[in-house]
């Protein structure tokens, strides 16, 4: 008879835990939290590699632009060109930019070379980039990698490449390694019609510009 009472109470306990709706909130919190952390940090993530590309692309045409500007350039110019970045990658970490600038001659049968080029780095917490050797070099053919409408003969441009490592501080929401950014921008000399490099000493004339 005992056993038989407790039937009844046994049935109700289980219906009234079954009903029971007082953790049920913080249940379904817990299990939609990582779906929505990872959202909101992806979102971050993704908002900040955007804005560094965007840093990027300016970079690159900032440094064509500033070169483009004068007759000749000596390696304070230079240096002071790709300084820039520093400002323009602000608030984001300049280091990881590889920047390099080249000035091709396009010939009479519309063949792109490299007439000098010049690279830098810069090093965490520098206000200032460091002049180094460029990956490519004078005479490089470039020809490929001009667009049609700008392989006017005899005629120069000054081409400059950025890149930028950007690695996400969550790595389990993005790539964990890191994602290479890059941009490429082309200018037309505008005070000559080509950019000397290095600048002449002084009282020392001015090279010829390419003319073949």
């Amino acid at each position: 008879m005992r056993n038989m009472r407790q039937i009844p109470s046994i049935r109700f306990r289980l219906r009234r835990f079954v009903g029971d709706r007082s953790a049920l909130a913080a249940v379904e919190f817990a299990l939609i939290l990582p779906l929505m952390l990872m959202l909101f940090f992806g979102t971050v993530e993704f908002s900040s590699g955007v804005a560094v590309d965007r840093k990027v692309t300016l970079v690159a045409r900032t440094l064509s632009d500033l070169t483009s500007q004068s007759i000749s350039v000596a390696n304070s110019d230079l240096t002071n060109f790709f300084s820039a970045a520093v400002g323009i990658m602000t608030p984001y970490d300049p280091s990881p930019t590889k920047a390099q600038i080249s000035e091709i001659y396009i010939d009479s049968t519309k063949t792109a070379k490299i007439q000098w080029t010049m690279a830098a780095t810069i090093t965490s917490g520098a206000s200032q980039a460091t002049l180094a050797a460029s990956s490519r070099s004078a005479g490089d053919n470039l020809t490929s990698l001009i667009p049609s409408a700008l392989l006017i003969p005899q005629t120069s441009l000054i081409f400059s490449e950025v890149s930028y490592k950007y690695v996400p501080t969550v790595g389990y929401v993005m790539a964990k390694a890191g994602i290479n950014l890059s941009d490429v921008a082309y200018t037309r000399p505008r005070q000559s019609s080509c950019v000397i490099y290095p600048t002449p000493a002084a009282g020392t004339a001015m090279p010829a510009c390419p003319s073949t």
